[in-house]
C-alpha cells in the first residue's frame, strides 16, 4: 500500500529553515544584537535631542527591538529559543521586568521546518524509503516547539503515533547558543552587573543536552508510565522503540483537548484537573524524587471520555536530590504552622538567599514567600479565579527584580522546580479552579 502524505496548503507560509551550523547560528545572533544596538543608538540620540536623559532598559524594550529579538530566536529554534522560554518563567528574582517582558513572548513562538529539511532529517535517521513503513504520515506537524516538532503518522499494522522530530543542528549548537544568548542578556540595564549567571547557565546547558537526547526522553516516558500505571487521573503514551532514534521519538498518539478548552467546562471538571496536576507536582517532589519541570500547558491534554489528563512531554525531567526534597518538606511544614524565623532559616538552607544577602533583601523575599503560601493555610478551598493574589505576587516580584543590588541567584535545581510550581499556579488560575490545598500538603508531611 502506498503511504498517504497529508500537507496543508499554508505549510510553507508557517515554516522556516532551521540554521544548522555553529557559524550560521552565531551570525544570526550577531545580527540580532547588531540590529538592537543600532536601534538603541538611534533612539538614544533622539531622546537626547529632545532634552531628556535616555533610559537604557526603556530603549531596549521598544516594540521594534522586542520583535527583532523574539522573531530572531523563533527562527533559530533550538537552545536559543528554549533558553529564552525557560528564563521567561522567572519569578522576577533573577531578571528585570524589561527582559522578562521580552522573553515571555517566546513561550509559544516556534516555527516548523519546511518539507525538504524535514525529509533530510528523516532520511538521515530512518534511511531512504522510510515512508514505505507508513500508511499515512502528515508532513505538517500538529505541534512545533523549541527543540523539535511533532507529526501524526499511522503504520500499516494500524498503530497511530505521534512522531517527534528534532530540529537539525540543535544538539551541536547548545553550548554556543547559551553563551551567545548570555551575551545578549548582558546588555546594560537588563541584569544586575554583580549577578553571577554562570551556575544557572551551566545548569541550563546540562538540561538542554538532556532534552535533546530523545533516547533519554523515551526512558523517562516509560518510567513515568510505570509510576502512574495505577493512576485514575493520568495517561502516559507508550513508546514505539522500533521507530525511535536519538533524534526521533515515536509514541502513541492519544486523543485529547488543550487544557485551555476547559476554561468553559463545569466547575467540577476544572477543579478535578487542577487538583490532579497540583497533586502530581507534590508526588514528584516528595515521593518520586524526579520531576518534569516544563509547565507549558501544551504538554498536557484532557480526554473528556476517559476523564484523564494526557501527559505528553518528558524532555525536561530533573532528578530531585533527597536533601532538597527533605528541605522543601520542612519548609512546607513550617509554612503551615511555623514561626517566621524558622521559615527564614529553612529558606536559606534551600538557597533563596545566603548569609551575604542584605537584610532588607531577605525581608523582601520572605514577605513574597509568605504571601505565596498563604493559600496553603486556608481550611477551605482556595479560589484560583481570584486574580488579586497573583497580581500582588507579580508586583512584588517585579519590585524585587528592580533591586539592582540583589545579585544572589537561588540554585538552579530550585529555580527549575519553581518554574513547574509557578506554571501549575498559572494553570489553576486559567481554569479558575477551587482547590483545597492544605489537606493536600498535609498528606505529604507525614
Amino acid at each position: 500500500m502506498k503511504p498517504v502524505f497529508v500537507q496543508s496548503q499554508n505549510y510553507d507560509e508557517m515554516s522556516a529553515v532551521v540554521p544548522t551550523g555553529r557559524v550560521e547560528r552565531l551570525l544570526k545572533i550577531g545580527s540580532i544584537a547588531t540590529g538592537i544596538a543600532g536601534n538603541v543608538a538611534i533612539d538614544g540620540v533622539r531622546t537626547i535631542a529632545n532634552g531628556k536623559r535616555p533610559n537604557m532598559a526603556q530603549l531596549l524594550l521598544t516594540p521594534t527591538n522586542t520583535l527583532r529579538f523574539t522573531s530572531g530566536l523563533s527562527h533559530m529554534r533550538g537552545a536559543a529559543l528554549k533558553l529564552g522560554q525557560m528564563l521567561s518563567m522567572d519569578s522576577g528574582l533573577v531578571l528585570s521586568d524589561e527582559l522578562t517582558t521580552i522573553l515571555s513572548q517566546l513561550r509559544n513562538n516556534a516555527r516548523h521546518m519546511p518539507p525538504k529539511q524535514l525529509q533530510n532529517v528523516l532520511n538521515s535517521e530512518w534511511g531512504a524509503g522510510w515512508y514505505s513503513r507508513f500508511s499515512r504520515f502528515d508532513v505538517r506537524p500538529f505541534a512545533a516547539a523549541s527543540i523539535g516538532q511533532v507529526h501524526f503518522a499511522k503504520t500499516h499494522d494500524g498503530r497511530a503515533m505521534a512522531i517527534k522530530v528534532q530540529y537539525p543542528g540543535v544538539r551541536a549548537s547548545i553550548d554556543s547558543d547559551v553563551d551567545n544568548i548570555a551575551a545578549l542578556m548582558r546588555l546594560p540595564g537588563l541584569v544586575p552587573k554583580k549577578m553571577n549567571l554562570k551556575p544557572l547557565l551551566s545548569e541550563a546547558k546540562r538540561q538542554l543536552h538532556t532534552e535533546a537526547d530523545y533516547s533519554a526522553e523515551a526512558q523517562h516516558l516509560s518510567s513515568f508510565g510505570r509510576l502512574l500505571t495505577k493512576s485514575n487521573s493520568f495517561t502516559v503514551p507508550e513508546v514505539h522503540d522500533d521507530f525511535c532514534t536519538s533524534q526521533i521519538l515515536a509514541m502513541d498518539y492519544l486523543e485529547g483537548k488543550p487544557l485551555e478548552t476547559l476554561e468553559d467546562a463545569n466547575q467540577t471538571v476544572r477543579d478535578e484537573v487542577a487538583t490532579s496536576l497540583i497533586d502530581l507536582v507534590l508526588k514528584e517532589l516528595f515521593v518520586f524524587n524526579v520531576m518534569q519541570t516544563d509547565p507549558n500547558l501544551a504538554n498536557f491534554r484532557y480526554n473528556s471520555k476517559t476523564k484523564r489528563v494526557v501527559l505528553l512531554d518528558f524532555g525536561a525531567v530533573q532528578p530531585i536530590a533527597p536533601e532538597l526534597s527533605a528541605n522543601f518538606r520542612t519548609l512546607a511544614r513550617i509554612a503551615l504552622n511555623g514561626e517566621e524565623e524558622e521559615m527564614r532559616s529553612a529558606m536559606q538552607r534551600i538557597g533563596y538567599f545566603d548569609s551575604n544577602t542584605a537584610q532588607h533583601h531577605k525581608d523582601l523575599i520572605l514577605s513574597m514567600f509568605k504571601l505565596a503560601v498563604s493559600p496553603l493555610k486556608q481550611e477551605t478551598p482556595f479560589n484560583f479565579g481570584n486574580n488579586e493574589l497573583l497580581e500582588q505576587l507579580r508586583d512584588m516580584g517585579l519590585n524585587i527584580g528592580k533591586e539592582r543590588e540583589l545579585a544572589h541567584i537561588p540554585p538552579a535545581a530550585t529555580l527549575f522546580l519553581h518554574r513547574k510550581i509557578g506554571g501549575m499556579y498559572l494553570m489553576a488560575t486559567k481554569l479558575r479552579a477551587h482547590v483545597n490545598l492544605r489537606p493536600m500538603i498535609e498528606a505529604y508531611m507525614i
